[in-house]
């Protein structure tokens, strides 16, 4: 599920915005003031941050300019009333993706974001996601979701499943596992750490009943949930 985080001062327009998104399927934050916006963004990553240039505590362009060096893929678009080329130059120069001018349609920016995500995904590579219609798991952004809702994994956790996605109903052994996961401190995954991570991958995709791990005593363990996408 994408994450948009909306950043304006105007609550009417900002209400309307978050509803209408949401009810578009997209997982909506949003954020009266830059205060709250770098909030919400140390909490968790956003695909797309819609941004007011005039903040009551801040500027825009300052807060675009903030949020790429750690968000590098997060995009954004500028929604202001700031209508002079200076200023669109400026918010290209800060690094967003657009600049849309109020007043505007509603609809038409809810088809330009519905546009430019399908694009996204359209030049992402295949094996880079995994979707049942249950399960969304999207390894090269790290955002995943269970029936509609966001879940979180460490880095070790992405790479099990991806590597077990990758290999969809193959047995995969222990040892095959131990040899292929290192851990961020490139350390050697040892087998009651093994163990963990699979029981902790388990108590979070299947709670609902579903089953997506399957041990094969003796041997490892197999993916049997959905299909590559």
């Amino acid at each position: 599920m994408k994450r948009i985080l909306i950043v304006e001062d105007d609550c009417l327009l900002n209400k309307t915005l978050a509803f209408h998104f949401s009810a578009d399927g997209y997982d909506v934050t949003s954020a009266l003031n830059a205060e709250a916006a770098v909030k919400c963004l140390a909490g968790a990553p956003y695909d797309l941050v819609l941004l007011d240039i005039n903040l009551p505590d801040g500027n825009g362009f300052d807060l675009c300019r903030a949020i790429k060096p750690d968000n590098p893929d997060t995009m954004v678009i500028f929604l202001t009333a700031n209508d002079e080329e200076c200023d669109q130059l400026k918010g290209y120069e800060a690094g967003a993706v657009d600049y849309i001018t109020k007043p505007f349609s509603v609809e038409a920016l809810q088809r330009k974001i519905g546009a430019m995500f399908a694009m996204l995904a359209r030049h992402r590579p295949a094996g880079e996601i995994y979707d049942d219609g249950r399960l969304f798991l999207d390894f090269s952004q790290q955002n995943a979701a269970l029936c509609g809702q966001p879940l979180t994994f460490s880095a070790m956790e992405y790479k099990m499943l991806h590597l077990f996605c990758e290999n969809a109903g193959v047995v995969l052994t222990r040892q095959r596992l131990l040899e292929r996961l290192w851990d961020v401190d490139e350390k050697y995954v040892e087998e009651h750490t093994l163990t963990t991570f699979v029981s902790r991958l388990r108590g979070k995709l299947e709670a609902g009943g579903e089953r997506y791990i399957k041990t094969v005593y003796g041997m490892g363990y197999q993916w049997i949930g959905g299909r590559m996408k």
